[in-house]
């Protein structure tokens, strides 16, 4: 089965940070993410950017809204995508990421958009 673990994030957490606590996050992430590839069982990850434009489009209306998005109550800020795993084992690792101390990792199963 596949995986992904979302890190959300509070908004304004990064910008709280000195650039040394940020590079210091940022290689427990490394190094989380190197374990996982050692495992064999890391299949993509990536940090994000804030939001920058949300497009929408209801029949012919079309809608570009740009941010920054003031209501948002959490952000994105990566994910892992983890291959080969069983649910507990995802939720295993979930639990031994870096960012659980400071953000949530929501864990959810992959799959069409038709199951």
């Amino acid at each position: 089965m596949s995986y992904l673990l979302l890190i959300l994030e509070p908004p304004g957490q990064r910008e709280a940070r000195s650039p040394a606590e940020g590079e210091a996050v940022y290689a427990q992430m490394q190094a989380f993410a190197a374990g996982l590839q050692a495992r064999g069982v890391l299949q993509s990850v990536n940090a994000l950017k804030l939001a920058r434009t949300r497009v929408t489009r209801r029949g012919a209306e079309l809608q570009a809204l740009d941010g920054p998005f003031t209501e948002t109550k959490e952000l994105i800020g990566g994910y892992f995508l983890l291959d080969g795993v069983t649910c507990e084992q995802a939720l295993a690792i979930a639990a031994d990421c870096p960012a659980a101390a400071y953000a949530t990792v929501e864990v959810r199963e992959t799959g069409t958009c038709y199951e």
